[in-house]
């Protein structure tokens, strides 16, 4: 099988991201059903596959990633190509499909493209899915640049069907959003299959899954022989004085660093062409493996008995680099080391991570602060409120975690009282269940639901409480409180963010009530969908006692004024970036804020 053998237009290149050329890929693979729940760096992919025609594809924001995986399961056993897309802590969640659908096979093609997020940029942690691939024993292919991931999407489909097996396609965020030069060709979608009537080999009893397990390991052997050949493994003859094996982003950092090193390029990380690595080790006097993360490769290469290097010299949690590899390189005695960075007298102005200016999570926080209660946060914008001057969040784990943290902290008899806060799309992804925990085993907590109204996170995404699908299309509105008391809630209050007096008395009665009370801040976010903006406040610099009341709501709209009071600096409102939320006014001790017409 060849990545290039299919048509293509000589003329056609696209500037694309990386994550648009994988949408690309699909779309030209011919994707009938798409399916994804919004996480950096993944959330480009499906709002790019739904700018193709409702003709040529179905696409779906779910609720969750294994919802999305169980869609896309669920039309490829009905005989389409269809794809998932999710960040990889979002692989966690949609895991339990994956491993049996392993077992089951695909029949139409089957993807399932994980985003990995190396450095941190915007999760909760730093894991590598090629570990996770090996785990459920399918492949996992590591495009280098937009058109190997246009190139390679591509072929995750016809490998898919060819050796039947789900196949993860791995993107980093360094590669999901750096943008190059992409030839891409025309759709070419296959004829649909049909539903695979064989429970056999679709029900996963125990009878089933232990003769489909052995088939799963004749599986990888066979993909395996097919890399020995295949366009995906790439060796690149040059010095013999030492090899490197690499891969993803890594190998485009190697080959500016070692451009005549010999380089054995894999475009599959499992698994691996074991005849090809073996005449890779023998043909230099030294191996060494560069990988970003964990020691994927590494650890699989050493296992064929060859002597492999790489962690000793390149670092195991961050992204690599240019610099890093050049270092690592030299750690090794395999390069000159790089010269001593030329040091700058220059101080970097602090820029703290804040919530937006009017942000309705502000007032909500800016209360709970008040309440002195022991708060579990979970993954949203407001995760933010774990930093000063907010500072009012104890734990974040992960989405959908709080409340059931919050009620293990009750069943531990924490003194203090006990809240869980979580957004309106992290409540509908996994907040449902734990909720039902808590009301079951009588969980004496309060959650608030955060309701803005998007996914505002990942950069506004729909979802089903906002009444408005993936394609702009109206949509039933999940309805929080009708969900909340179908679940058993009884005490139950929606409050406006924007009113500080009424969220703190709210929560302080919610607190009080023995059992699960929930309170539903309602407001929409101001940068998502539109720019909510509406007359600026002013500071009367007269009446302003320094006394920084409004300082601990965060907000950067807020500044310091070059005018003192009894020594302290007085503050000024900057007209720009103020909504005119009145927060600050409502915590103002001196009554000095106002609206500017009236200043």
């Amino acid at each position: 099988m060849n990545v290039q053998a299919r048509p293509k237009a000589a003329d056609d290149l696209l500037p694309l991201m990386g994550n648009e050329a994988i949408a690309r890929g699909a779309w030209e693979a011919g994707v009938k059903v798409a399916a994804a729940y919004p996480g950096t760096p993944s959330t480009e992919i499906l709002e790019s596959l739904a700018q193709y025609p409702a003709s040529d594809l179905y696409a779906e924001w779910s609720t969750n990633e294994k919802v999305a995986l169980d869609v896309a399961i669920g039309a490829a056993l009905s005989g389409v190509r269809a794809i998932c897309c999710m960040k990889h802590v979002g692989l966690n969640v949609a895991a339990d499909s994956l491993m049996s659908q392993s077992y089951i096979g695909a029949h139409a093609g089957l993807v399932l493209v994980v985003c990995d997020d190396p450095g941190i940029h915007s999760s909760q942690n730093e894991q590598d899915t090629r570990l996770f691939a090996r785990f459920a024993g399918v492949p996992v292919l590591e495009p280098s640049d937009a058109q190997e991931a246009y190139d390679f999407t591509f072929l995750a489909f016809d490998l898919s069907e060819q050796f039947d097996t789900p196949v993860i396609v791995r993107s980093t965020t360094r590669l999901s959003h750096t943008r190059s030069v992409v030839r891409v060709g025309n759709r070419a979608a296959p004829p649909a299959k049909g539903f695979v009537d064989a429970p056999g080999k679709t029900v996963t009893i125990p009878a089933n899954a232990r003769r489909l397990h052995p088939k799963v390991i004749e599986r990888e052997a066979k993909l395996a022989a097919w890399l020995e050949t295949a366009p995906l493994t790439r060796w690149e003859k040059g010095d013999t004085t030492f090899a490197i094996v690499t891969g993803s982003t890594s190998y485009l950092y190697v080959k500016e660093v070692a451009p005549r090193a010999s380089i054995l390029k894999l475009g599959a990380a499992y698994p691996l062409p074991e005849a090809t690595l073996r005449a890779f080790a023998a043909s230099a006097d030294r191996l060494l493996v560069v990988e970003e993360l964990e020691p994927a490769l590494e650890t699989q290469i050493r296992a064929l008995g060859l002597p492999a290097e790489g962690k000793a010299f390149f670092p195991r949690s961050g992204e690599l680099s240019p610099e890093l590899v050049r270092a690592g390189l030299a750690a090794a005695g395999l390069a000159e080391a790089p010269p001593e960075p030329v040091p700058l007298d220059i101080q970097p102005m602090a820029r703290p991570p804040v919530l937006c200016a009017g942000c309705p999570h502000t007032g909500a926080f800016f209360a709970l602060r008040g309440i002195d209660a022991r708060v579990a946060g979970d993954i949203g914008c407001y995760t933010l409120a774990a930093v000063e001057p907010l500072r009012s969040i104890d734990t974040t784990i992960c989405m959908g975690a709080s409340i059931g943290n919050a009620v293990g902290m009750a069943a531990a008899g924490e003194k203090k009282p006990i809240v869980a806060t979580i957004g309106d799309s992290t409540f509908l992804h996994s907040g449902i269940p734990p909720l039902i925990d808590a009301v079951y085993n009588k969980a004496n907590i309060t959650v608030v639901i955060l309701d803005n109204a998007i996914t505002a996170m990942t950069g506004g995404q729909d979802h089903p409480g906002t009444g408005q699908s993936l394609r702009g299309e109206p949509a039933p509105k999940a309805d929080y409180e009708a969900i909340c008391r179908a679940v058993g809630v009884t005490w139950i209050r929606r409050v406006d963010p924007y009113d500080v007096g009424h969220m703190y008395q709210t929560l302080r009665e919610a607190i009080v009530h023995k059992g699960v009370s929930v309170v539903i801040s309602e407001r929409p976010c101001v940068l998502d969908p539109v720019r909510i903006k509406g007359t600026p406040l002013a500071v009367r610099q007269d009446g302003c006692v320094a006394c920084q009341s409004c300082m601990n709501l965060g907000c950067p709209a807020l500044l310091w004024s070059d005018e003192l009071y009894e020594g302290r600096h007085k503050v000024r409102i900057d007209a720009a970036a103020c909504i005119g939320c009145t927060l600050c006014a409502q915590v103002c001790t001196s009554d000095c804020i106002q609206p500017v017409a009236a200043a």
